[in-house]
């Protein structure tokens, strides 16, 4: 069985198979493991826990448990004035699988990586594909080898290459949407600068109308974890520096539709867009233009927000796909990285039962489109309230929001959606 792409989804995979005695192997572009480690913590909720904790030998789920903070912190929802609207109040459960977690990006590809160095073959960047008479796969790359598979997941993210041509009609769109991240370091000294509020949970910034913000801490360091297929461990240029995500910081992301920024944003420093954030939130409380403001110029990042188009159901064949390969989303509600873990326990499930491999390919796609083309719509309409230019409808959410807070029913229905 061949895997294309070394994510999330596609490691979590091959430790399933492995574990489950399948014999696969993965075909990374990169050309070692440490070549794009970087980016920012990542959200498992309860469902991606479970996802992990089946795939993964327990030796690497106790290795995540500990790379990982439990998250079930309070959740803030604020004006831009700092006014509370509603704090969610989320305690830990004592099972950790019911528990949401935030791990770095860097320790979490770490530790699915781990014990696959005979599996994962870096340097092969995939172009397409072949079906020979008997059946199997032939995988054409970029160096000129081929490779040959009975069965094939492309795991290879939202610009997939396998998509593209098994399922040419469907499609990624542009929401015009536009987001911009940074890091607002934490220390003792810097705590003193923002309100206690901001460090110490997740808050959704909801101003009048036209944009948002988003901030979550992310505390402590947390790069070491077990390394393997030829990781030769963590060192500066793996996430040790500012612009790595192995220290303290708050997070913060801020969006609007793309017609409020100025056209030449593609092409700013990330000085020139905190820069720009800086402006467009000039009247909103000094806590919140702190975050941003001090926040090094080399963790700000633009980020164009991107959506997969729902695909009716198709003939199952023995190529298949996962994660963002057929249903990338909007980052609004953090799902995505949990809905491709899903697919990857599910199709775990699907391959090591013993089913001749397209009827259990079938029954795989039959549940991912209803749940991750449901998380699709989920996400994309997250996006838009995210951006929403009508005063009115904020307005009367923020006093949704008001009314929740006083009234504890409504607070335990808010926090069950």
């Amino acid at each position: 069985m061949a895997i294309i792409g070394a994510g999330i989804g596609g490691l979590c995979l091959a430790q399933g198979l492995r574990g489950a005695g399948v014999d696969v192997a993965v075909y990374e572009r990169d050309r070692t493991p440490s070549e794009r480690l970087q980016g920012y913590r990542i959200h498992i909720d309860p469902g991606g826990a479970r996802a992990l904790h089946e795939c993964l030998p327990r030796p690497l789920w106790e290795a995540f448990l500990a790379a990982a903070t439990r998250s079930g912190q309070d959740f803030g929802f604020l004006t831009e004035k700092m006014d509370r609207l509603l704090l969610l109040e989320t305690p830990h459960p004592p099972d950790p699988l019911d528990d949401h977690h935030s791990v770095s990006r860097i320790a979490l590809r770490r530790t699915l990586l781990s014990g696959l160095s005979d599996v994962v073959r870096f340097g092969r960047t995939y172009e397409r594909y072949t079906r020979e008479p008997d059946g199997t796969v032939s995988l054409h790359f970029a160096d000129g080898t081929t490779e040959t598979a009975d069965v094939v997941v492309g795991a290879d993210g939202g610009n997939s290459r396998v998509r593209r041509q098994y399922l040419p009609h469907a499609r990624r769109i542009d929401t015009g949407i536009v987001t911009l991240a940074g890091k607002f370091p934490l220390t003792d000294a810097t705590r003193a600068l923002v309100a206690p509020r901001l460090w110490r949970g997740p808050n959704m910034v909801i101003p009048p109308r036209g944009c948002g913000m988003f901030t979550a801490p992310q505390r402590f360091g947390d790069l070491d974890g077990p390394g393997d297929a030829g990781d030769p461990g963590p060192s500066p240029e793996k996430g040790g520096t500012p612009s790595g995500d192995t220290g303290g910081y708050v997070m913060w992301v801020f969006g609007a539709a793309s017609g409020r920024f100025p056209d030449d944003l593609p092409g700013m420093t990330g000085e020139r867009l905190r820069e720009t954030v800086a402006r467009m939130i000039e009247g909103w409380h000094p806590d919140l233009r702190r975050l941003v403001t001090a926040s090094a110029p080399e963790t700000v990042s633009l980020l164009p927000i991107r959506t997969s188009v729902p695909v009716d159901p198709w003939p199952a064949t023995n190529i298949t796909l996962l994660g963002d390969a057929v249903h990338s989303m909007t980052p609004m509600r953090g799902t995505g990285a949990n809905i491709a873990l899903r697919d990857a326990q599910l199709l775990t499930r699907a391959l090591s039962g013993g089913q001749d491999p397209v009827t259990a390919i079938a029954d795989y796609e039959a549940r991912m489109r209803e749940y991750g083309f449901a998380a699709v719509r989920r996400s994309l309409m997250a996006a838009r309230q995210f951006v929403d230019e009508s005063r009115l409808a904020r307005a009367g959410f923020r006093t949704a929001l008001r009314v929740a807070q006083r009234f504890p029913a409504l607070r335990r229905r808010a926090l069950s959606r």
